[in-house]
């Protein structure tokens, strides 16, 4: 985020040996003449306004005050020597600046609840056992799934095929993107602005953007005074349209099915703006053992063929049913 500066306040600190409220830039408290500690804390005043004097506000962006070693007395940052007593202030400590002014102070650490009991607790070894049985049934469930269990005989009962080709033609499709990134062919409908990023520097003129601004906090400088800051970044908007681009869609099929071992692809009758699609094919073969009837689904033509009615085969069959491979008999 990008730190503006809305002007400096006055800050007031308060006296510790007397207790008296004293105006910032003031290096003495105005009540006793007490000096203000290195350690004491510059306050917001309950009233705030904003420095207009030009010579006031030089002095408010000066930098910090300098603590005469000798007497501790403040002074302006540039000084050489105490304005008080005179010492030099090459060894001078600088006040502290930069921090938020008023800041509340950090939470305090929520107390941790209160250790389990040990009746209450886990044991390491009940918990190691829960994922090694939960580790052990996804083994199990694999085993079952892809291992065959058993051999058993069958015999081809009846072959099952089907082929499809879709047929495609170009139709409109609506989408919704940002203005720059939409296709150069496409038809553009309605736009809207929309918040793209936020950023901390000011856009380009000709950017839409909004300006948005946190509350407002001060800054102690170290010298009574106080720069009042506020934290700024800004959301920018850019068109999000809606817009329309040809594309292939399937409208219709061609299809081809039958109960022998001989498959084919179905002839296709394109119209005018019309091309072919994706091509499926599915092949099922079922046989007869002693307790059941099984489905195989062979992975192409060739390996479809080989299985005539009534030829003979061993299935591999898993825990669950389900055949795995076929082996010739």
């Amino acid at each position: 985020m990008t730190q503006e500066t809305l002007g400096y306040v006055r800050l007031e600190w308060t006296c510790q040996r007397c207790g008296g409220k004293n105006p910032g830039p003031e290096k003495l408290c105005i009540h006793c003449g007490a000096s203000m500690d290195e350690q004491d804390q510059f306050e917001l005043p309950e009233t705030q306004k904003f420095i207009t004097d030009a010579e006031e506000l030089q002095k408010a962006a000066a930098g910090p005050d300098i603590h005469c070693p000798y007497c501790e007395t403040r002074n302006p940052a540039g000084s050489t020597v105490c304005k008080q007593c005179g010492g030099s202030l090459v060894e001078g400590e600088v006040r502290a600046s930069g921090h938020i002014v008023g800041a509340p102070p950090k939470p305090r650490a929520a107390p941790r609840p209160a250790a389990p009991t040990q009746a209450a607790k886990r044991p390491w070894y009940l918990r190691a056992a829960g994922l090694a049985v939960l580790l052990l049934v996804c083994c199990v469930g694999a085993y079952l799934l892809f291992r065959p269990s058993k051999d058993i005989n069958g015999v081809v009962r009846d072959v099952s095929w089907e082929r499809r080709i879709g047929i495609e033609e170009l139709r409109p499709v609506s989408y919704e993107d940002w203005r720059d990134e939409i296709p150069s062919d496409a038809r553009i409908g309605d736009c809207r602005k929309k918040e793209h990023h936020t950023q901390s520097e000011e856009p380009s003129p000709g950017v839409e953007a909004e300006k948005v601004c946190g509350t407002p906090y001060t800054i102690d400088q170290g010298s009574g005074y106080g720069k009042v800051v506020q934290d700024c970044e800004y959301k920018v908007y850019v068109d999000w349209c809606k817009y329309t681009v040809e594309e292939w869609q399937e409208v219709d099929d061609a299809s081809a099915s039958g109960h022998d071992l001989n498959p084919y692809w179905p002839p296709v009758n394109l119209a005018s703006g019309q091309r072919e699609g994706e091509r499926s094919e599915e092949y099922n073969v079922k046989f007869d053992t002693e307790s059941k009837s099984y489905t195989y689904h062979p992975g192409d033509a060739d390996e479809f063929s080989r299985y005539a009615i009534g030829s003979k085969w061993v299935l591999k069959v898993n825990a669950l049913g389900g055949v795995v491979s076929v082996e010739k008999r």
